[in-house]
């Protein structure tokens, strides 16, 4: 029937426009649907119109004519409602009662103070402020834009509904056991910090013991506050941006890449300002309070060392909150998985799985809220050591100005919320262009927005060097800390490179790895192994070459110390890591796309949308499945950096305490070689501990979709939907087991460092050996990353490839989906799961935590 038949039969009485549907008084048939006639007063969803909200109401001529929105092939499914009580944080709920002027006024007076304070500081301080300022007005522009998008028909909003409130109420029970946890260890840390002694610099500022004990809590729990809420950021978008996607899934496909690229777009403009904000407004108000540079206080080489409580906090958030969102998001969808797929043969995300919203909940805790809380630690230990470094080599070259050095990295990150924009804002919907899958590559249009802010962050990171490190001591130093910086940022390149070579399925070794699932199980585990263990080798030259090549680089730039030795080779590592950095908004951009998509996929096949739309989702699931694996293997790269930096860092720390000289560590001494196998012991054992936490999860979940799938075989009836899952009770389940299961893992990594430093210390002093427990741990930490580093990189390269192998083979290839060969794709990819989500990802959090730990504690050890 044309559509202008439709028209004059709704205009003329024979049917009434609601939304974008028709409900008809008389049969109309489906336009595109074979002949089939639906029941006289059904939906018809024709698409008359655009759904219209309060944001928008355009008209969709174009999309119709074009036939990107294809019709419903069912009638709509009502799913059972899971809404509880709207979440609002406590904060937000408070400032919601304050009157709006009053709330304006007193946010203009905040503002006017931070600016004083930054004004009385520095200018760099007052320029980076304003960048990170501006940086979250284009981020309420995103979400406004976002939020302007139309969430599709009833039945995709109901699904949208029961997730959101799945993971706002699983984020809000496990921060609260999160925050228990950092109260008490900060008051573990008040008492060391009373108890211990003080360093020579703390003498000469007049700082005392309960000063710096205050300060270090201080900032403990404020990096703590800070990574929550960058984590609460990252899900709150997420699960808002979903059912957005899905519906302009129904339209075009280059319109559902553009919304959920400026749904990660916001959330990683929140993550890396607050993180930049967060220790600018900590320095300059530690500067001022202290009165620092002023007569008989403290210095401001000395200062950023106060900062390293921040990098702490935000470093034990990050930890517990990849354990537990790895864990859940892991456990419903192995359990979801291995009944669903394998055992009753329905598709992925099949509404009559009972697992399914638990699984479509676990991509927002696990992916977004604790990736965001990831890349806010990754940036703020970075910076942080960077400026430690800095402060440090200034300090020794008798640098006039070393407030450049010291700053430097603040103005990269800086730099980096503007760049990552232009490359967001790149990506735009073009009309008439093809859909994606067919003229387009959605990997190569974000890519192209990637090149985008890779080219100006070579410009503006040249700018920032000559800016900021340009010194009357070594005229050309500012050149070769430029060229640290590109090395750093080329270094970027090639991880993404490598990881998306090892786990696009578009290259040969995922393509291998597919064909291996033809002969089995076995092989097709076999060869997602072997395939992990290669991809480290690649990864591990490129890091070796960056670290050799911006240490020379800095050693050569021209600044030495008083007896005239080259002192710029770790400020070097420090820079190139920064330019590894620079662009990380942008690629947390391309990681949050990952799950948006998945969700997204999952609401078009819970909604049951044509296999059209359906095609389309899983394109973007199946590049999102890429980038998060790109996302990965670039945080390894910057936490090897990182930790590389907090361990020259923590030697320093020590011998400023114990006035010797500490600069390197003899793994012949038996102690100190014993130091470095429990290290990569800690390792192999977190990893462990971290898949059989989803195991157990997983075999909860089993059990309980199958006991479903036996008392209530009306499930499988798909033709009335009369009986339908419980799927609240599988997202309690995941929720409680994940909550429980984290704990072990999480505080074998605390106080693995600690007892070990401690133990050793007690032996060295019995055995006249002042310095053991020191040195134990600096073995500890050198070999705990890099075994960490390998592993992760091992356990996140097969998991990813897994992954996109069954996405591959689900394509159409090899038999597509259904056959033998997809089911032992899809035991892989069962396996790669806690791999990919859980134990990789908590484990280059954890290099840097136990980086981080023995900075703070390096008293402790003496």
């Amino acid at each position: 029937m044309k559509r202008a038949d439709i028209y004059s039969k709704c205009f003329l009485g024979k049917g009434i426009i609601r939304g974008e549907h028709v409900v008809t008084s008389e049969v109309i048939p489906q336009p595109g649907s074979g002949g089939e006639l639906p029941q006289s007063g059904e939906f018809i969803p024709f698409p008359v119109a655009r759904r219209v909200n309060s944001f928008q109401s355009v008209a969709m001529d174009d999309d119709v004519e074009g036939g990107s929105l294809g019709p419903y092939q069912e009638r709509p499914r009502t799913f059972p409602n899971m809404r509880t009580k709207p979440y609002t944080p406590l904060i937000f709920r408070l400032l919601m009662r304050i009157n709006s002027r009053v709330l304006l006024v007193l946010l203009i007076l905040g503002l006017g103070v931070l600016f004083y304070i930054g004004a009385i500081t520095s200018p760099i301080i007052v320029f980076v402020y304003a960048v990170c300022i501006v940086s979250f007005f284009v981020s309420i522009y995103l979400t406004k834009w976002v939020l302007s998008k139309d969430e599709g028909p009833p039945e995709m909003v109901q699904i949208s509904e029961a997730i959101r409130d799945g993971a706002e109420g699983f984020f809000r029970t496990q921060y609260g056991t999160i925050s228990k946890m950092a109260v008490l260890l900060g008051l573990v840390i008040l008492i060391i910090y009373l108890l211990r002694s003080t360093s020579p610099q703390q003498e000469s500022s007049g700082l005392g013991r309960a000063a710096t004990a205050y300060i270090t809590v201080a900032s403990f729990l404020l990096g703590a506050i800070c990574s929550g809420i960058a984590g609460y950021v990252g899900m709150w978008v997420s699960v808002r941006a979903n059912v957005r996607v899905s519906s302009a899934a129904r339209r075009s496909a280059r319109e559902a890449l553009q919304i959920a690229v400026r749904a990660g777009g916001f959330s990683a403009l929140v993550v890396v300002g607050m993180a930049v904000l967060g220790i600018a407004i900590l320095y300059s108000t530690f500067y001022v309070w202290l009165g620092v540079d002023s007569t008989g206080s403290m210095k401001i080489t000395d200062l950023p060392l106060l900062l390293v409580g921040y990098g702490f906090g935000a470093s034990f958030v990050a930890l517990f909150a990849q354990l537990g969102g790895g864990i859940y998001t892991k456990a419903a969808d192995v359990g979801a998985d291995l009944v669903g797929k394998v055992e009753q043969g329905i598709p992925e995300d099949d509404p009559r799985n009972p697992a399914v919203i638990a699984d479509l909940v676990g991509d927002n805790v696990g992916d977004c809220a604790a990736r965001g809380a990831d890349l806010f630690e990754s940036i703020a230990a970075e910076i942080i050591s960077a400026m430690i470094l800095g402060g440090t080599m200034a300090q020794r070259c008798k640098i006039e100005d070393p407030s450049g050095f010291i700053l430097f990295p603040l103005v990269v990150h800086s730099f980096d919320l503007v760049i990552s924009s232009v490359g967001i804002f790149s990506i735009r919907n073009t009309r008439g262009s093809g859909a994606i899958g067919v003229l387009e590559d959605p990997m190569a249009i974000l890519q192209n927005g990637y090149s985008v802010t890779i080219l100006l962050a070579v410009v503006t990171f040249g700018l920032s060097t000559r800016w900021m490190l340009y010194t009357e001591q070594a005229p050309s130093a500012w050149l070769n800390f430029a060229l640290c910086g590109l090395v750093g940022i080329i270094t970027a390149y090639l991880f993404v490179c490598i990881t998306k070579y090892y786990t696009d399925y578009k290259h040969e070794p995922v393509r291998t790895l597919a064909l291996a699932s033809s002969t089995g199980h076995g092989t097709n585990i076999i060869a997602g192994v072997s395939l992990g263990l290669e991809s480290t080798a690649l990864p591990v030259l490129v890091i070796s070459v960056s670290i050799v090549s911006a240490y020379w680089l800095g050693q050569t730039s021209g600044l030495v110390d008083e007896s005239g030795s080259p002192t710029g080779g770790l400020f070097g590592t420090a820079v190139a890591t920064m330019g590894m950095l620079s662009t990380a908004a942008y690629v947390l951009t391309m990681d949050m796309f990952g799950p948006i998509a998945d969700n997204a996929g999952g609401i078009v096949e819970m909604s049951q949308q044509p296999e059209s739309v359906r095609q389309i989702t899983d394109v973007l699931d199946a590049v999102g499945n890429t980038t998060k694996a790109t996302t990965k293997g670039f945080a390894i790269g910057s936490a090897a950096l990182a930790s590389f930096l907090l361990f020259s860092a923590y030697m320093d720390e020590v011998g400023s305490f114990a006035h010797v000289k500490f600069h390197q560590v003899d793994i012949a001494i038996p102690e100190v070689f014993i130091g470095g196998l429990l290290g990569s012991m800690l390792i192999f054992l977190f990893s462990a501990w971290a898949c059989a936490a989803v195991g157990r999860s997983a075999q909860e979940v089993v059990n309980e979709v199958r006991r479903q799938f036996i008392e209530r075989p009306g499930i499988m009836v798909r033709t009335d939907y009369k009986e339908k899952p419980d799927y609240g009770r599988c997202v309690s389940i995941v929720a409680s087991a994940s909550l429980r299961e984290m704990i072990k893992p999480g505080v074998l990594a605390i106080i693995s460092p600690i007892v070990v430093g401690i133990v050793f210390r007690v032996l060295g002093y019995y055995t006249g050996q002042p310095l053991l427990g020191a040195k134990v741990v600096a073995s500890m930490l050198m070999f705990a990353t890099v075994s960490g580093i390998l592993m992760a990189l091992f356990l996140n390269t097969a998991g990813g490839a897994w992954d996109n192998a069954k996405k591959y083979i689900e394509t159409g290839a090899l038999g597509g989906k259904g056959s033998e060969c997809h089911k032992a794709a899809v035991t892989g990819d069962t396996v790669g799961d806690p791999f990919k989500d859980t134990a990789g990802p908590s484990l280059h959090v954890l290099i840097k935590m136990l980086a981080t730990i023995t900075l703070v504690m390096a008293p402790v050890f003496l």
